[in-house]
């Protein structure tokens, strides 16, 4: 090759390199909780990250998703007796506010407005296409707008559509497949879980007979197929995405409180919170590998967060509220240290787990990040700090719920009063 044309060549190839990743959607940009950028801080600064912005926002426990160089996140106004959802796009790199998305319900009963109960769009929008999709309070509704201004494609009033009840809350993120958008509904009849096109809105399949957990759904491939993963509050169940049809189920009475994790898949291993199953190579069945009891007690690890499955080992918070190792064969204990969240009981302990690299990026629900590495050998802690403030009252206490979301080497968190972007880099 002509030396005049690697010259032309190589800065291209190396800004392409060096080109930040988006985090479009719930757990980035596959939906596996992976960061795959480089130039990552190795240890925090003692005087603490720096941030780069900060904005107000409202109510909410759904995370900012960050694509093509804005940041999108969902928030609600509450104002008695009216409650505004709102979609609100920033500019990433300084924070400028560049549209803003409103509906505003009037007549939300008193309930709504008790400290720890207010309405909030709980469900993480995803980013596809030139095209926002994201809930609004309780996720009685679906939007679909255009990204780069706010403006309204199509909308779903799914508690009219699908008879949701008005106390019923849909926490869970949208979820974009092909020319589909998925949904766990809740709804009637027969639709816990709803596809629809995502160009114009319109029902595509229906499925399941059961109620809405809390849970995100994902999509793998095992036993040859793609498959739909969807934790209900009666089962774990598995969809043809195209078509909604059954592949299996297995039956997993959670209730609606612990159904919260999103089902995690590695070598042909399903965790869904505490239930391991071993999915056939040939054909889209599943058979449980543990534990041996059906007790659903005894199927959660945490009512709260999604653990982490690498290689042959797998890290998640129990239900005291401590990160354990254990075997993914076996379901054995390896370890346990109380040194993440350092919480004296596991009912308010919560972890979202991020993989960087040889890495980990831990949240907990106190508004720290942690820097560490996980192994079989143990926990090592490398450094943390404190990302923001945690506001929401909860046993007592000051905490923060909503999971972080990681782009462009910097961290974006929000309570429910402010959105930051801090820098992570080198």
């Amino acid at each position: 090759m002509p030396k005049q044309i690697i010259a032309v060549l190589l800065p291209i190839a190396l800004a392409l390199a060096s080109r930040a990743e988006d985090w479009p959607q719930w757990r980035g940009s596959i939906r596996d909780g992976v960061w795959h950028e480089t130039g990552i801080l190795k240890k925090f600064p003692a005087q603490g990250l720096p941030v780069r912005w900060r904005a107000p926002v409202g109510y909410g426990f759904s995370s900012p998703v960050i694509a093509k160089g804005r940041v999108y996140v969902t928030d609600a106004l509450l104002d008695r007796p009216k409650v505004r959802g709102r979609v609100l796009c920033f500019e990433e790199s300084t924070g400028e506010l560049l549209w803003t998305f409103s509906r505003e319900k009037t007549n939300y009963p008193a309930w709504a407005f008790v400290p720890g109960q207010e309405p909030s769009p709980n469900g993480t929008p995803v980013v596809h296409d030139g095209r926002v999709y994201a809930t609004g309070p309780q996720a009685h509704n679906l939007y679909c707008l255009e990204a780069a201004s706010g403006k309204l494609v199509w909308e779903k009033d799914l508690a009219q559509d699908y008879q949701i009840e008005e106390t019923a809350t849909i926490s869970a993120s949208p979820l974009v497949d092909r020319d589909r958008v998925i949904l766990q509904v809740g709804g009637k009849p027969d639709a816990c879980v709803v596809a629809f096109d995502r160009q114009s809105g319109r029902e595509i399949w229906r499925s399941l007979n059961e109620t809405a957990g809390q849970a995100s759904p994902m999509i793998m491939k095992a036993g040859a197929r793609r498959q739909l993963i969807v934790w209900t509050t009666q089962s774990v169940s598995s969809l043809d995405p195209a078509t909604g049809k059954l592949f299996w189920r297995e039956g997993f009475s959670a209730g609606n409180s612990a159904a919260v994790a999103t089902p995690v898949f590695s070598d042909n291993r399903l965790l869904v919170s505490g239930l391991m199953l071993k999915l056939d190579e040939k054909k889209p069945s599943a058979s449980v590998l543990w534990p041996e009891s059906r007790a659903a007690t005894r199927r959660i690890l945490s009512g709260t967060s999604t653990p982490l499955l690498q290689g042959n080992y797998v890290y998640s918070l129990n239900p005291d509220g401590n990160l354990v190792c254990l075997e993914a064969d076996t379901g054995r204990q390896i370890w346990e240290t109380d040194q993440v969240t350092r919480q004296k009981t596991g009912r308010s302990a919560c972890m979202h787990v991020t993989v960087n690299g040889s890495s980990v990026f831990i949240y907990n629900e106190l508004g720290e990040l942690i820097l560490t590495h996980l192994s079989p050998r143990g926990y090592k802690e490398i450094c943390r700090t404190t990302l923001i403030e945690p506001s929401y009252p909860f046993g007592g206490k000051k905490l923060t719920w909503a999971a972080p979301s990681f782009a462009n080497r910097a961290v974006y968190a929000r309570n429910e009063k402010e959105i930051i972007c801090v820098s992570l880099s080198e």
